[in-house]
């Protein structure tokens, strides 16, 4: 029904901070560390929160439990594939819901209509933050920015491993390779520890490769990708061109177009993943 598509859309945010607050909660931690499954009394003295919260606790995790959050059996409730994504130790998708629901951006939403009536280019978080735009913001909040890193640092975990697996032809035949916009390293760190001959880079904004990852099997260069790319065989864009218009877009990919030192067949040159 039309009525009940629109009442889940309206009230859709509800399960987007059931899921922080399990997050922030560890719930996940908790119920791993019990070993079996986890009643709700023993749930509640774990976290831990008052007497009189037991049956809010009851409420969140029968949302979560219908969303596939968690499964619920007699004996208590148990992990999913899904909660297992935002475990610490895991690919930790928390750092991401961490950072999509931070407080003093997803406010910005709400004036979406203004931004849409108003004349000229600005963003919705340009109009919110004074003019300054997402990355400018990042940079000067170092809260967020953490977040930010932490946030790619997930994604990247989790992506990468199915990337290896499924498209290890890609890497074939290539010496080096720079990751644009490759952050803190994640990304990297995982095509130079799957392919040790591959000699790789990381590029990206000097405050951002200041806190790029340590390590002997990447090289890490400061620069901007506006500007110029380093040479390198393949050129390798994860989770970039989409933080873009279109014609940021291109002037990304002109940049690209001359570093690739060889060519290959299909998408070698230049290829991405979003």
């Amino acid at each position: 029904m039309d009525i009940t598509r629109i009442h889940n859309l309206d009230l859709s945010y509800i399960s987007t901070f059931a899921l922080r607050c399990a997050v922030d909660l560890d719930i996940t931690g908790l119920i791993q560390a019990y070993g079996r499954p986890m009643p709700l009394n023993e749930l509640a003295r774990s976290i831990p929160i008052p007497p009189e919260k037991d049956s809010m606790l009851g409420r969140l995790m029968t949302l979560l439990v219908n969303k596939g959050i968690f499964a619920q059996s007699e004996a208590g409730y148990q992990l999913t594939p899904a909660s297992e994504l935002i475990l610490t130790e895991g690919s930790n998708m928390g750092a991401n819901v961490r950072f999509t629901t931070y407080a003093e951006v997803i406010k910005i939403w709400s004036r979406l209509s203004e931004v849409l009536k108003e004349s000229g280019e600005r963003s919705l978080f340009e109009k919110v933050f004074d003019g300054k735009n997402f990355w400018e913001f990042t940079k000067e909040t170092p809260e967020y920015g953490k977040l930010f890193d932490n946030a790619m640092a997930s994604l990247s975990n989790a992506l990468m491993r199915e990337l290896i697996q499924s498209y290890q032809p890609i890497f074939d035949g290539l010496n080096n390779l720079v990751d644009v916009g490759g952050g803190t390293g994640t990304a990297v760190k995982f095509i130079a520890e799957a392919f040790p001959r591959l000699r790789c880079t990381v590029f990206d904004l000097p405050h951002v490769v200041a806190k790029a990852l340590k390590s002997e099997s990447f090289d890490v260069v400061a620069g901007d990708m506006f500007e110029k790319i380093p040479p390198a065989d393949a050129i390798f864009l994860k989770s970039v061109l989409h933080d873009w218009n279109k014609e940021d877009c291109v002037r990304i990919l002109k940049r690209c177009k001359p570093a690739p030192l060889k060519f290959y067949s299909w998408l070698r040159p230049v290829f991405w993943f979003k």
